[in-house]
């Protein structure tokens, strides 16, 4: 039974795959439709080199914006390379221009992983209160972000303004990864860096003043070959042209699901069998965008992009600026929203649907290929179209192919040695190994370093975290757990004595509150015998005399307090002098130190583990394409990766 959305373990070869399509959509090109080049979008090669009868498209999709720089200051028209972390770029997005060096991934190291493996952070952030921005950030990762206030989208950046931070970027995501290949291989691994970097280079040398999209575009052909090893028939493209809006572009089928909004025969059940998908989700119904809302936006070339708002007499673009358009007549067809706008903004404008409906749009004549993980909204989209169906408005759609690679059990097929990065080292065990034991350990190495997360988070006390270091890393760790203990000990007798101390004070409290006691019965005696027998009264010498001995016995009642008060003093003094003593205070400073030692070697494992086994995961299932020439120039490794790849379809 072919695999499909509800069943995604169930897996076919890309060969099965492709036969699958042929029965279900034989005519349809595939398309693979991402922002950058620098990622795996490339890696789509291997499945048009086995189906070489069925068209690949590979377009840059530029109609979304730039990535903003989450926090910081703001420059107009410039660009940032940044690093992902939970602090300062948590949120961060950044799609138009990522690079990753070999074994990275964008895994940020989040505060509740640290928590979750038992990371004291206040312990920490007293002496260093920025650590948590290194200590979270994702290893081997950069992405470039728009330092606007107002990003543009990627189809209005110019490559000159953007350049200088690419060049540096890539250039460091390729140089970083070179260190991780060994003698002999580095040699040729060079001379494939060298060739990728000039593909680079050339495509600005032959346009400086073109958009970004362009530029990648130019580069894209290339690129695929480089990967893939051989001449590979590739049409590059833009969702700036796949999706230009006039009135000779808006018959093709793309443009179907558009008409369902807005033709008024199935506009309403278009509409409502869209909010009804997105209940429960954190996707904006149509009313969030305002009366008359589809769920498409408009590109108009150098204004920006924005929801496009239908009304009987009108059509309105929620731009940053809004654009207004008069309509004569309601509108009946998509035709009609072609002509309007043709008319009004020209003939180069771009529909394109949100994040949703963008899919629905191209899968009526296209076979969408993702790598498996990319497009978080398909489940939203599938649920929209089911909508659709049940109100009877349809549409027949292509299947998204889901690839699932697996980089790194492929790597077997490489003869390289490999100089691991520093994260990876411990947790391997060593510096330098081939790919082979690299492909037949990173499972284990990963299963590995995910227990430790779960060991780490039981180690609540320092005593036993420090125990752990000691069994697990030796070294010096046993010489601090020997002094830690010993520390322990003499604190424990310190602790004694204090409380020996604070027994004593104890008991002097307890007595001076009898004491009090004593003095109020006394002060009573007293006063009830003044009332009683010399207020008013002719008192005898012997009631005089008695007075006199009540008074005296309150007179030693008010002595014994102040006695008692200063013993509880005298004791308190001494306690706080045996706390404060340089001995003791440099013992408490020393077993503070140990501590906080102890929890930055537990981040640091806790980082390692981490990114050896989510990172590594996430790697292995979509690795930069880039990587594979570099690593192994045989083509070897690509070859594998794509022959071993699981497949399923996933029907929309």
């Amino acid at each position: 039974m072919l695999q499909t959305q509800s069943d995604p373990h169930c897996t076919l070869s890309v060969a099965e795959a492709l036969e699958e399509l042929n029965r279900v959509a034989p005519h349809a090109p595939l398309l693979a439709l991402g922002q950058t080049i620098f990622w795996d979008e490339p890696m789509k090669a291997g499945i048009a080199l086995k189906d070489r009868k069925r068209k690949l498209v590979a377009g840059i999709h530029d109609t979304d914006y730039f990535a903003k720089l989450p926090s910081g200051t703001h420059k107009a028209g410039e660009f940032q390379a940044v690093p992902h972390n939970d602090t300062t770029t948590r949120g961060l997005w950044s799609a138009a221009a990522e690079f990753s060096r070999l074994f990275g991934s964008e895994t940020v190291i989040t505060k509740e992983a640290l928590t979750s493996a038992g990371l004291k952070l206040e312990k920490i952030s007293q002496g260093r209160p920025h650590f948590l921005d290194d200590a979270t950030q994702a290893w081997g990762w950069k992405g470039i972000v728009s330092l606007d206030e107002d990003p543009p989208i990627t189809a209005d950046v110019k490559i000159s303004n953007l350049y200088p931070e690419l060049k540096q970027t890539i250039d460091w995501a390729i140089d970083m990864s070179l260190q991780s290949v060994c003698e002999p291989q580095q040699l040729v691994a060079r001379e494939r860096s060298d060739y990728l970097k000039s593909i680079i280079q050339r495509a600005y040398d032959d346009g400086p003043d073109a958009g970004l999209a362009e530029f990648y575009k130019k580069i894209l052909p290339s690129l695929y070959q480089l990967v893939s090893g051989t001449d590979i028939e590739v049409e590059a493209t833009k969702t700036t042209e796949l999706l230009k809006f006039n009135k000779s572009t808006c018959a093709q089928p793309r443009f179907d699901l558009v008409n369902l909004f807005v033709s008024p025969e199935s506009a309403d059940q278009a509409r409502k069998s869209y909010d009804d998908a997105l209940k429960g989700s954190e996707i904006y119904t149509l009313d969030r965008f305002g009366t008359g809302a589809i769920p498409f936006d408009l590109v108009i070339p150098g204004k920006g992009r924005g929801t496009i708002r239908i009304a009987p007499r009108s059509v309105v673009i929620m731009a940053h600026e809004p654009v207004f358009i008069s309509l004569k007549s309601p509108l009946r067809h998509v035709q009609d929203l072609a002509e309007a706008i043709s008319s009004k903004l020209g003939q180069d404008c771009v529909l394109i649907g949100k994040a949703v409906t963008l899919i629905g749009m191209l899968a009526r004549e296209f076979v969408f290929v993702f790598h498996e993980g990319a497009s978080s909204y398909v489940k939203h989209t599938v649920k929209f179209h089911e909508k659709l169906e049940q109100q009877g408005i349809g549409l027949k759609m292509n299947p998204i192919l889901r690839v699932r690679l697996n980089a790194w059990d492929a790597l077997a097929e490489c003869s390289t040695w490999i100089h691991l990065p520093e994260h990876f080292q411990g947790p391997f065990g060593t510096e330098e190994l081939t790919s082979e034991s690299f492909s037949a350990r990173w499972k284990e190495v990963a299963a590995e370093q995910k227990q430790l997360l779960a060991d780490l988070g039981q180690l609540k006390r320092p005593l036993g975290l420090i125990s752990f270091l000691a069994e697990k890393s030796g070294g010096s760790w046993q010489c601090l757990a020997r002094e830690y203990n010993s520390i322990h000990g003499r604190l424990e007798q310190v602790e004694k004595q204090i409380d020996d101390l604070k027994k004593l004070r104890r008991v002097a409290y307890a007595e001076l509150q009898q004491l009090k006691k004593a003095r109020i019965e006394a002060e009573k005696k007293k006063g009830d015998h003044f009332r009683s027998e010399i207020f008013e009264n002719n008192p005898s010498q012997e009631q005089l005399d008695k007075r006199k001995r009540l008074a005296e016995e309150v007179e030693a009642m008010i002595h014994l307090i102040a006695a008692k008060k200063k013993e509880i003093r005298t004791l308190l003094q001494k306690q706080s002098d045996f706390v404060g003593a340089p001995e003791i205070r440099a013992i408490h400073e020393r077993r503070r130190a140990i501590e906080v030692e102890a929890e930055l070697k537990r981040l640091r494992l806790i980082r390692q583990a981490v990114i050896t086994s989510k990172g590594l995961c996430k790697a292995s299932n979509r690795p930069s394409a880039w990587w594979y020439p570099l690593v192994c120039p045989d083509g070897g490794w690509f070859r594998t990766t794509i022959d071993t790849a699981e497949c399923y379809l996933e029907h929309i």
